[in-house]
């Protein structure tokens, strides 16, 4: 669960750096979660098949 919470929170940060350096204003936080969890949901289910 830490690798899939990690992995959204570095993903949204980054979309949120790449919206800053492209249009110069905030990203809206929506938009921050939307992608965060976008990412979390094929990491989560990636790891669910993984056997460790």
């Amino acid at each position: 669960m830490l690798i899939t919470v990690a992995t959204m929170l570095v993903t949204s940060l980054v979309a949120g750096f790449l919206w800053h350096w492209f249009f110069n204003t905030d990203m809206p936080g929506y938009l921050s979660g939307v992608v965060g969890g976008l990412t979390g949901l094929p990491v989560w289910e990636l790891l669910k098949r993984m056997e460790i």
